[in-house]
C-alpha cells in the first residue's frame, strides 16, 4: 500500500504492525466529504480519536467517489464504519428535507404557467 507509508502520524491507540493489516475500505460519494470531515478534513483527528481507529482518504479515477481506508482493531474498523454511515445517512436524509421544503414553497408560490 503506498499511501501507508505517506501518513507518519500513526496514533498512539494503534497497535503496529497489527492494527495496520487487513484495513476496512468502503466509498464514500466525494459530495460528502466535507459533510462528514469537514473543510479540507478538518474533522478527520477528531473522528480518529472518538472511534479509535486510523483514517486515509484516496480519490479514486472517477473522481466521483473517495476510498476510505480505516485502520484498527476490529471494533475500531465496525464503530467507524458505523458512524461514517450514520453521518451520511443522516446528511442525506436532511439534503431530502431541503429539497422537500423548497419544493412547497416553490408550489406555494403558485407560479404562473408559462414559468412551470
Amino acid at each position: 500500500m503506498g499511501a501507508l507509508e505517506e501518513r507518519r502520524d500513526i496514533p498512539p491507540w494503534l497497535k503496529v504492525p497489527e492494527d495496520l493489516k487487513d484495513p476496512e475500505v468502503f466509498q464514500v460519494p466525494t459530495r460528502l466529504l466535507e459533510a462528514l470531515f469537514g473543510p479540507r478534513g478538518c474533522r478527520i483527528p477528531y473522528v480518529e480519536q472518538v472511534s479509535k481507529a486510523m483514517l486515509e482518504l484516496k480519490t479514486l479515477e472517477s473522481s466521483e467517489f473517495t476510498e476510505v481506508v480505516v485502520y484498527g482493531s476490529y471494533l475500531s474498523k465496525l464503530r467507524t464504519r458505523w458512524m461514517l454511515q450514520s453521518l451520511a445517512e443522516w446528511h442525506r436524509q436532511r439534503q431530502e428535507r431541503g429539497m422537500l421544503k423548497l419544493e412547497e414553497a416553490m408550489n406555494a408560490l403558485e407560479l404562473s404557467p408559462w414559468m412551470k
